[in-house]
């Protein structure tokens, strides 16, 4: 079924993870190297921001938005 919005989301500002993507009430932060994904989490929606404050890691270069 096609949706009209995307469910990954680059991560702005953080080095780690660089990316989110949706899956129902869940949320799974992942990194992209070539062709290897890492996933990192896998987290109910309602833990996700303290997850992130907790374990992301700022990329200095980039600020939040």
């Amino acid at each position: 079924m096609k949706t009209s919005k995307s469910r990954i989301k680059r991560l702005r500002g953080l080095s780690r993870p660089q990316y989110r993507l949706r899956a129902e009430n869940l949320r799974i932060f992942y990194d992209v190297t070539g062709k290897t994904v890492e996933i990192l989490a896998i987290i109910a929606k309602d833990e996700a921001e303290r997850w992130l404050e907790k374990v992301g890691e700022s990329n200095e270069d980039s600020s939040f938005e």
